[in-house]
């Protein structure tokens, strides 16, 4: 392309862009596309099929651009731009005169005026707009194109809500034509200030090539752009005739005043505010498709919600506001991404300048002809009255569900049309949904801005926490921080997070790296999440250089239940001397529940004297007899109070050998039973009296009288081993003493429950 400017050259300008759009959103509030004008309009006198007529030339107006657009190619789309982007702001002075001839002539002359210089101004404004869409393909870079429309639009949002409280309070303090004459003379002088700014925007250099070589049958050929332009088509009939009058039915139907109609924008303004960055970063993310789908389906739920405005009362201000709130996110959703995806997958950049000059002439025939339709659909409803299954009707009726049905039916079309992404709606939506979103957009922007290491790690946390998909790149760029501690959070925040196969590459990446201290970390992630993709890495893990990392990838194959590792887990159980790795091969040999691992096991426990490790290696021993929930709290309850813990175990035991039945019915029959849970009795009140040495005693006796033959092989070969060190330790061990009372409960064959 001729003259295109450096990437460098086109963000420095986006600021100057950023300007032009907010100083024109004055204009725009203030003259004609505002509920200003829409109630200078009524004022005058005229009717809606009137007002929608005047509504329709700017947009009707757009099928001149496949004319004007070589001329806007060969003069410079900037050069074109800037001369009739000023023009128009001059033709909006003429406005000024419009309330003169209304006194001097009445509303037909007003009527006139009123359609000559808006014809003027549409003719202008194409000829403006024809050139900007290609210009604007240009400058903005398309990496950024998302940030750049919720940058934009925060600006514009900001400097729009500032303009429509001014103008409400214009309107309250100096009501009917001074009021609205202030505010054109105003808005025009904030168009010339948009158009000196527009004149630092880099790029739009005369293209006379492509003045010469036109074909829009290319354009019109293309089936995704031809279901764009439909799709587009419907939103427009559907919302352009709802968005022009919903001033009217503020007033006529809810009884708001001027000044509250206008202050509506304000909540409108307001929720494109709040949602730009969402709508702006999601669409660069995860693609424009699935952010203007999310916009169209909350646009089909608009007009029920206007519905519900109650009628009358103080109440009704402020639902319209929250509605108006709603209203601007869902039209910004939509407006970003279906703007993005035409940008960047619908256009093709050699062939912009007809396919845009299609867009805009079919936007602009299909935006008037909605204006008009939408007027004269009013007045021809203007006597609709009566109820509907107690639903009130009134003129506005008709307009409110085509406003719901046609985007309905624009969603439908756009499921046909490739997007720019993989990331399907419905996968979006659950992204949005999982955490909150709020949170996650908030941790993002403080991600980007912290200064120091203290601030990313805590940030990094938080994202973890939060666990929306929503950070899942933040994350990944956390793990690649040249910091130590940051990376090491970043694992810790993943692990935290929903599995997802961009984070579980990165953590494999890790675990395959040279640093042990993040590998073993990231093995425990994997483990953790539960995604089996990392099944395979985590094998080849268990021959990794670093003991730690063997270790901890054994942990994790456990939680993941792999089957498959068990052959070589046991074997490694047997001949590991390491005990911290052996102690990972147990464990993890007991929450995969082999029993084969059992002997070797109570082994390991036999021999080793560090309380932590014994500890675990006496769980792994009771996943295999089962019920691991039941041993971990009696653990728990030994650690606090021993003797009470024991005692009200050696009662459970006592409870469950009484209600022994199938399988030892007979011998119940003889009161072994019986016998059996007497002798418990002794034994719990030896615990209760914290004579500890004694149960213990008294425990070991007893079972050697307790048949096998009730309880699972697994639990016998516990029993027997733990009787001997039990007479060995005595209650020196707390373990054993827990692994026994454990096996009593746990390890009763399931028909002698």
């Amino acid at each position: 392309m001729q003259n295109e400017p450096t990437t460098v050259e086109k963000l420095r300008g986006l600021p100057w862009s950023f300007a032009t759009n907010a100083a024109n959103q004055v204009f725009a509030q203030f003259t004609f596309f505002g509920a200003v004008f829409i109630l200078f309009l009524n004022q005058l006198g005229l009717s809606k099929t009137e007002i929608g007529l005047i509504q329709a030339l700017v947009p009707l107006s757009s099928i001149l651009a496949p004319l004007v657009a070589p001329f806007t190619a060969k003069y410079g789309y900037k050069r074109v731009f800037v001369w009739f982007y000023a023009g128009r702001k001059t033709l909006a002075l003429l406005m000024l005169l419009a309330p003169w001839v209304y006194a001097h002539w009445g509303t037909a002359a007003a009527f006139w005026y009123i359609a000559a210089v808006m014809a003027s101004f549409a003719v202008v404004r194409t000829v403006e707009e024809t050139a900007y869409f290609p210009w604007v393909q240009e400058f903005v870079p398309n990496a950024v194109r998302g940030k750049y429309s919720a940058m934009s639009n925060i600006f514009t949002a900001l400097v729009g809500f500032v303009a429509v409280w001014v103008a409400a309070q214009v309107l309250d303090w100096a009501p009917g034509m001074p009021g609205f004459i202030w505010l054109f003379a105003v808005g025009a002088g904030f168009g010339y200030v948009s158009v000196w700014a527009s004149t630092f925007i880099p790029g739009g250099a005369p293209q006379p090539g492509q003045a010469v070589r036109r074909n829009l049958r290319d354009a019109l050929g293309d089936s995704d752009f031809r279901r764009y332009l439909i799709g587009v088509a419907m939103i427009v009939l559907g919302t352009a005739p709802l968005a022009t009058f919903l001033p009217l039915f503020m007033e006529e139907q809810v009884g708001l005043s001027s000044a509250h109609v206008v202050q509506l924008q304000m909540g409108n303004l307001l929720g494109m505010l709040i949602s730009s960055y969402l709508w702006g970063w999601a669409s660069d993310r995860f693609g424009s498709k699935p952010v203007m789908q999310i916009g169209g389906w909350l646009l089909v739920v608009m007009p029920f919600l206007w519905w519900t405005v109650p009628l009358t009362g103080d109440l009704a201000r402020w639902v319209a506001l929250a509605v108006a709130f709603v209203q601007g996110m869902a039209s910004l959703g939509w407006g970003i991404g279906a703007g993005r995806l035409l940008f960047v997958s619908i256009v093709p950049v050699p062939k912009k300048l007809d396919y845009m000059a299609v867009y805009f002439a079919w936007v602009g025939m299909v935006g008037g002809v909605s204006q008009f339709l939408g007027g004269g659909a009013l007045d021809a409803a203007r006597g609709l009255t009566g109820e509907v299954w107690g639903i009130a009707l009134n003129p506005y009726v008709p307009l409110l569900l085509a406003s719901a049905a046609l985007p309905l039916v624009a969603i439908l079309l756009f499921r046909q049309v490739h997007g720019d992404s993989p990331v399907s709606t419905m996968q979006f939506a659950g992204i949005l949904l999982r955490g909150n979103p709020i949170l996650a957009m908030g941790s993002l922007i403080r991600f980007y801005r912290t200064k120091d290491e203290a601030g990313a790690v805590a940030v990094t946390e938080r994202m973890g926490e939060i666990g929306s998909r929503l950070t899942v790149d933040e994350l990944l760029d956390a793990l690649a921080d040249p910091r130590f501690n940051v990376r090491f959070e970043a694992i810790l925040a993943i692990a935290r997070m929903p599995a997802d196969p961009r984070l579980t590459a990165a953590l494999v990446k890790t675990l395959q790296s040279k640093s042990p201290a993040l590998s073993v970390v990231a093995a425990w992630a994997l483990g953790r999440i539960g995604d089996r993709a990392a099944l395979e890495p985590l094998r080849a893990g268990l021959d990794a250089r670093y003991r730690s990392v063997q270790a901890y990838s054994a942990r994790a194959l456990g939680t993941l239940g792999d089957q498959e590792t068990v052959p070589q887990l046991l074997a490694r159980l047997a001949a590991e001397e390491d005990e911290g790795v052996s102690l990972a091969y147990a464990s993890a040999l007991g929450k995969l529940g082999i029993v084969e691992a059992l002997p070797t096991i109570l082994a390991r426990l036999a021999t080793s004297d560090d309380e932590a490790m014994c500890s675990e290696l006496a769980l792994a021993a009771a996943r295999l007899v089962g019920d691991e929930r039941h041993y971990i709290r009696l653990a728990r309850e030994a650690r606090g109070q021993a003797s009470t813990a024991y005692a009200q175990a050696v009662e459970e035991a006592r409870r469950h050998l009484l209600r022994a039945k199938g399988g030892a019915a007979a011998e119940s029959a003889t009161g072994l039973a019986t016998g059996l849970a007497t002798g418990l009795v002794a034994i719990g009140d030896l615990f209760a009296r914290e004579q500890t040495t004694a149960a213990v005693a008294a425990l070991v006796a007893w079972g050697e009288t307790l048949p096998h033959a009730w309880y699972r092989p697994a639990a016998v070969v516990v029993m027997d081993e733990v009787a001997v060190r039990l007479a060995e330790h005595g209650a020196a061990r707390p373990e054993y003493v827990n692994l026994m009372l454990h096996t009593l409960v746990a390890g009763l064959l399931d028909e002698t429950r």
